[in-house]
């Protein structure tokens, strides 16, 4: 009978059998994927270790591709950092070069959006990815319009998704829709709901009968945005588009600004255009077609940036038209567009 000892020894040798076994397995894989051939003889296991960490690099530089491929597919809200000038209680360190901020007042500048700490100098230097954070986003009306929905993670403010499906439901065959004004305090009322209780306001019939309310309360939102949605940079080229007297030209011009906007501005005005759209179905209820919505709401989507009184006043004109053009064309003006890079 054999001794207590030669079976562990016995059980030893196995489980030293089976491990080379495994590794030998691991090895043919391995060679195989890095498209080597292997002869009787087994390299030395020294040999392998190069190998792995080469075979493991190349694989996590296939998985970063892929990411960053992936990543590339997404929507950009790139957003520049909301620097102001602040005095930092206590040591700070700046945020991006590391060195201490001194000072006993204006030490530095802070992102009045996400918080980030930096010196005046590096605040220059900072790259334009601010993610605004809940916490120091304290408004919905008058916020930046990137700023809010970053800081949601939508695409689209909540005021405006609130309001437009309040409308679709309960108002759309409602006469001057969006023309006729509900009462201003009612209106304001709305507006501190959302700055205070956001996706929790309550603006359905029962807390306001009348529709005007909501459709001012959108209005109101839209005019107090600090960038249009068809922002300043953008607003030229708009107005050169609509002035093209070729229809097929002046459709092409504007399906080409558009595709630039900012995403966050795109895809407002995209909801919103759509959304015109379906009002101009009722129009024979709500009395408000294409042109009558234009002269509504071109003032409101677009502002002359710096321009004079006179020049101004001109363009209001072609205002109406683009937000026409727009919302007749809306199927094509606003087909996916193929990058997401380039913004005005």
């Amino acid at each position: 009978m054999p001794s207590r000892e030669s079976c562990i020894g016995r059980k030893g040798n196995n489980s030293l059998v089976h491990k080379p076994r495994h590794d030998g397995n691991q090895q043919d894989m391995l060679a195989a994927a890095l498209g080597m051939r292997m002869g009787p003889q087994k390299p030395p296991a020294t040999f392998w270790q190069p190998l792995k960490l080469l075979a493991y690099s190349q694989l996590t530089s296939l998985v970063q591709r892929a990411t960053v491929k992936e990543i590339d597919r997404t929507p950009k809200y790139e957003k520049v950092h909301n620097f102001k000038v602040h005095t930092f209680r206590g040591p700070h360190w700046c945020e991006h070069c590391a060195n201490f901020m001194w000072g006993l007042i204006a030490q530095g500048v802070k992102c009045a959006d996400c918080g980030l700490n930096v010196h005046k100098q590096c605040s220059k230097m900072v790259p334009s990815d601010c993610k605004p954070d809940l916490k120091h986003v304290k408004k919905v009306y008058s916020c930046d319009l990137t700023t809010l929905v970053k800081a949601h993670d939508a695409k689209r403010p909540m005021v405006v998704d609130m309001c437009i499906q309040e409308i679709e439901s309960r108002g759309l065959k409602s006469e001057g829709l969006y023309r006729v004004s509900g009462f201003n305090d009612l209106i304001e009322e709305v507006k501190l709901a959302f700055n205070r209780d956001g996706e929790k306001t309550d603006i359905s019939v029962d807390a306001y009968e009348d529709i005007n309310i909501i459709t001012g309360a959108l209005k109101l939102y839209l005019r107090d945005l600090p960038i249009p949605v068809i922002t300043y940079n953008a607003y030229p080229r708009f107005i050169e588009a609509v002035k093209l007297s070729n229809p097929e030209e002046r459709l092409k011009a504007l399906q080409d600004v558009i595709k630039l906007l900012p995403p966050a501005h795109y895809e407002t005005l995209r909801y919103l255009m759509a959304h015109l759209k379906r009002v101009t179905n009722y129009a024979k209820d709500n009395l408000m077609n294409a042109e009558n919505l234009g002269i509504v709401f071109g003032p409101t989507l677009m502002r002359a940036p710096g321009v004079d009184a006179m020049t101004a006043l001109n363009d209001v004109r072609y205002q109406r038209q683009v937000v026409e053009v727009l919302i007749n064309n809306e199927d094509t003006c606003f087909s996916e567009r193929s990058s997401q890079g380039n913004t005005i």
